[in-house]
């Protein structure tokens, strides 16, 4: 009786022929990720105090903060008033925060601030006055159980937030 091995020579085969195409898949996948690193390097804040950095970091944390809830008053997420409300008055502790790094010598690169913010600086108090007290009005409405209320309150800031950025932000440079 003579018992058949298993011939490898196949496996092997296969193993030479798959692995050509996978080092150059590999290869070709690194280097997108590479370039795609490179491309994607934003210009590095190196002024004294780094102004530009620090109110994007607050921005991005108040969009952080508003995002949560655009999902509950869209239907997308369950209310939880207790959540909706601590949520809202995160938003509203953040509303002072950003403007102080508005500075006069914080209008360079990697900025999206446009001139008018220096130009026209009681407009954008303006426009900074009208988002914190559209926060505040949604702070009071999350204290209530007026769902349609809060709604409106919500839309409110994403309006203040929508102008400034039409009035005061740029493009990216």
């Amino acid at each position: 009786m003579e018992i058949e091995m298993p011939s490898f020579d196949s496996a092997q085969a296969r193993k030479k022929s798959i692995f050509p195409i996978m080092t150059s898949r590999f290869l070709v996948l690194s280097f997108v990720c590479l370039a795609l690193t490179a491309c994607s390097g934003e210009e590095a804040d190196t002024h004294a105090g780094q102004p530009v950095t620090k109110r994007k970091l607050v921005f991005k944390e108040i969009l952080r903060t508003f995002e949560p809830m655009g999902l509950t008053v869209r239907g997308r997420a369950a209310y939880d008033k207790q959540q909706f409300l601590e949520q809202a008055a995160a938003l509203e502790a953040l509303t002072n925060k950003p403007w102080q790094y508005f500075t006069p010598d914080s209008n360079y690169s990697p900025t999206r601030a446009k001139p008018d913010i220096w130009q026209k600086p009681e407009e954008f108090k303006q426009a900074q006055q009208k988002f914190i007290k559209a926060s505040e009005q949604l702070t009071q409405s999350a204290k209530g159980d007026n769902l349609e209320a809060i709604r409106k309150s919500y839309d409110a800031v994403e309006e203040s937030c929508k102008s400034c950025h039409h009035d005061f932000r740029g493009p990216k440079r």
